[in-house]
């Protein structure tokens, strides 16, 4: 472990200047992140193609989303907001928002659990039913467990040990990187409502669960900008040393905008994700008043049907 990161202090010393061009030029073919991108990428183009052989149709925007997801986590675990995360930490920042809240938004709105449940033969689509059954995964999903994991997590990573091992080791970096997911992944899903999990609520739940997480993000944003020593400790001011130092801002000032960051990015995606489920809501509403409709107009005719 000790000679991998030195291999990547080395890299990161040879970075050139932050900026928007070096998130497109400074790419990395980091094996995990690519095995899973292509895994997730593919089995889901399996299920979709499957679906369309036998003439079912799946939603053209559920794929849009699930694509959107998987690039968002590999443009996170693989661009120049990776080579970059342990340099600046608002780049870290821009990365722990799109792991936290977009990739796992994204995945949810693709259904994978559905598209599998149609497309599984019948001995893995048993195993997944019974793990969906399963006491372990009601555990998981159970809203108020999730919520909490969600809001504390971050605190956590920022003000315990946590973040300054994730600089020094490889490793726990890249299990950083799958707890972000993993935990998103456990609020948003319920939320979302469309895979038949555990946890699912009703509208008016989601939204207040929705709502409740702005002010968590925007208070821990407001207390890194505020705070009088450094995340990440003596690591960041010690690449002023090297030839980076040129370019480097000031590390108060660069976290600073991390916090700024996580406050603004918190809100907007909270806001964008309120707005899926209001959306969400208004359709179903409408849908269970099309249903009430008919069900009256059904009781309607046989009540005239016995008066004739």
């Amino acid at each position: 472990m000790g000679l991998v990161v030195t291999v990547a202090a080395t890299a990161v010393e040879t970075l050139p200047r932050f900026d928007l061009g070096a998130v497109w030029t400074e790419w990395s073919l980091a094996p995990l992140p690519l095995i899973a991108t292509v895994w997730g990428v593919g089995l889901y183009a399996l299920g979709v193609s499957a679906m369309r052989r036998r003439g079912d149709r799946w939603p053209i925007g559920r794929s849009i989303a699930w694509g959107i997801g998987m690039f968002a986590f590999y443009f996170a675990t693989s661009s120049g907001l990776a080579a970059y995360d342990t340099v600046l930490v608002s780049v870290h920042m821009v990365q722990h928002m799109v792991l936290s809240m977009v990739v796992p938004l994204s995945l949810a709105l693709g259904a994978p659990v559905t598209l599998a449940l149609r497309t599984l033969p019948k001995t893995p689509r048993g195993w997944l039913l019974a793990f969906l059954h399963s006491p372990v995964a009601k555990v998981l999903g159970f809203p108020p467990l999730a919520f909490a994991l969600y809001v504390l997590s971050p605190w956590a990573l920022y003000f315990t040990g946590w973040y300054d091992a994730s600089l020094e080791s490889v490793y726990v970096h890249e299990m950083m990187h799958v707890h972000l997911v993993a935990v998103g992944a456990l609020f948003f899903w319920p939320i979302v409502g469309i895979d038949p999990l555990p946890g699912r609520v009703q509208h008016p739940f989601r939204v207040l669960l929705t709502v409740m997480t702005l002010p968590f993000h925007a208070f821990l944003g407001v207390t890194i900008m505020g705070q009088n020593t450094l995340l990440g400790g003596d690591h960041y001011p010690s690449l002023h040393d090297g030839p980076m130092g040129a370019w480097l801002p000031d590390p108060f000032d660069d976290q600073n905008l991390a916090g700024g960051i996580l406050w603004a990015a918190g809100d907007l995606v909270g806001i964008g994700f309120f707005l899926v489920l209001f959306i969400q809501w208004v359709r179903a509403s409408m849908k269970e008043a099309e249903r009430e409709d008919r069900r009256l107009d059904r009781l309607e005719r046989q009540q005239q049907a016995r008066t004739e």
